[in-house]
């Protein structure tokens, strides 16, 4: 095999990991990974403004929204009204959410961020490189996007 195509392979293999990973997610636990992301920030800052949630998750305020919108639909988020400040509205999860949440799967990032946090400074430089040359080399580098592995729509689960 030529050095292109194991390039090519190696890229199928990660989308494959990935789309697999997304398709458990959603079977198991009812979310996609934008939602479960959302749902462990809430759960990690506590009571928390849309705004933070989307500085704190890499999300934009308008995707945090369309996604908050749709686990307040399922009854896994709440929004609050602050009563110091009525212009803030803070996210908490419901009870069902928290108990969605305790069982649900870590999100892929997480145990790649662990694997490549071990790795030596140069190592970590050079696999993102390598990356970002891969991105460019697809056109894909300007493709506004969190730093979420997963496949599909952000908001809808998947079948």
């Amino acid at each position: 095999m030529e050095k292109h195509e194991e390039v090519l392979v190696a890229i199928r293999q990660i989308i494959r990991a990935i789309d697999l990973h997304s398709k458990k997610l959603s079977k198991d636990a009812g979310l996609t990974g934008p939602q479960l992301i959302l749902m462990r920030a809430i759960q990690e800052l506590g009571e928390v403004t849309i705004r933070e949630l989307s500085k704190h998750t890499n999300m934009s305020q308008a995707t945090a929204t369309t996604i908050l919108d749709r686990l307040e639909r399922n009854g896994y988020v709440q929004r609050i009204r602050s009563v110091e400040d009525k212009r803030k509205v803070h996210a908490h999860l419901t009870e069902t959410g928290k108990v969605l949440l305790a069982q649900a799967p870590a999100p892929l990032q997480e145990s790649f961020v662990k694997r490549f946090q071990t790795l030596a400074d140069w190592e970590q430089s050079l696999l993102l490189s390598s990356v970002q040359r891969l991105s460019s080399m697809m056109n894909a580098e300007n493709i506004d996007v969190a730093p979420l592995l997963e496949i599909g729509s952000i908001t809808k689960n998947e079948e």
